[in-house]
C-alpha cells in the first residue's frame, strides 16, 4: 500500500513501510491502521483520563498528523470510535449489575443507576458523553448508535419484556426514553446532586412507574399476548 505525503505533489508517493513511525512496523493496510489509531487513542484516554487530541495520538504513533486526519477528520469522531471500542466490556458490567432482575422497572432503574456512576468513572465514556463534546453534539445519547448500544444492552437483561408488554417498537421507545432521562442527569445532576438512594428512589418512582405501565397499555391495545 501507498500513501501520498501531504503537502507534497500527486507524483510523490512513498511506500508505508519505508516511512518511520508506527513504532517502525507500519499497519498492512488501511483497517489495520484504523484498529490501531483506535486501540493508541483508548489507552492515551485511559491514561489521562481526559479527551485527547489528534495530535496526541499522532505523536503517540510517531506519525504526522495527516495519517491520523486520514482515518478520522476531526478528533470529535476519533473520541467517539474509542467510546465504541470500549462498549463492550461497559455492556458486560451492566448485564453482570442486573443479573437476576425480572421486573423490567427495578432492572431499569438499577441499569440507568449504574449507567449513570460507570459513565463518570470510565474516561472513554464519560468524555464522549459528559464533556464540551456533548455540548457540540447534543443528541449524542439520542443518536442511532447510541440506541443501538441500548437495545443490545437491554436484550441482555433476565427480563422477559414479552410478558411485561413490549414488542420491539416498544423496547425501543423505552430505550429513547431512558437514555433522555439519563442525558438530563448527566447534563445537570441537580443542585446539591441527589445521593445514590434518592436517586434509586426518584428513578423507581417515575421513570419505574412508566416502564411498568406498559404492560397494561398492552393490554389495552390487545398487543399483549399476540
Amino acid at each position: 500500500m501507498k500513501i501520498a505525503e501531504p503537502g507534497h505533489g500527486g507524483g510523490n508517493v512513498r511506500p508505508v513501510a519505508r516511512r518511520r513511525g508506527w513504532g517502525g512496523s507500519p499497519p498492512k493496510d488501511d483497517e489495520e491502521a484504523h484498529r490501531r489509531i483506535v486501540a493508541t487513542a483508548v489507552e492515551l484516554i485511559g491514561r489521562t483520563g481526559a479527551a485527547v487530541s489528534i495530535a496526541d495520538v499522532a505523536d503517540a504513533l510517531g506519525v504526522i498528523r495527516q495519517t491520523v486526519y486520514r482515518y478520522f477528520p476531526s478528533a470529535e469522531s476519533l473520541l467517539t470510535a474509542a467510546a465504541i471500542a470500549s462498549v463492550d466490556g461497559f455492556l458486560d458490567r451492566v448485564a453482570a449489575h442486573v443479573a437476576g432482575l425480572d421486573d423490567p422497572a427495578e432492572a431499569m432503574t438499577e441499569a440507568a443507576l449504574f449507567t449513570l456512576a460507570d459513565v463518570r468513572r470510565t474516561p472513554h465514556l464519560a468524555i464522549v458523553l459528559t464533556s464540551s463534546y456533548s455540548t457540540i453534539d447534543p443528541d449524542s445519547m439520542t443518536s442511532v448508535q447510541a440506541k443501538s448500544f441500548g437495545m443490545t444492552m437491554i436484550h441482555r437483561f433476565d427480563v422477559d419484556w414479552e410478558r411485561h408488554g413490549y414488542d420491539e417498537p416498544a423496547l425501543e421507545e423505552l430505550v429513547e426514553f431512558v437514555l433522555r432521562t439519563m442525558h438530563s442527569f448527566l447534563v445537570s445532576p441537580g443542585d446539591p446532586p441527589r445521593s445514590e438512594d434518592e436517586l434509586r428512589a426518584y428513578l423507581r418512582r417515575w421513570m419505574g412507574a412508566s416502564i411498568s405501565a406498559q404492560r397494561e397499555f398492552a393490554a389495552g391495545t390487545g398487543a399483549l399476548g399476540r
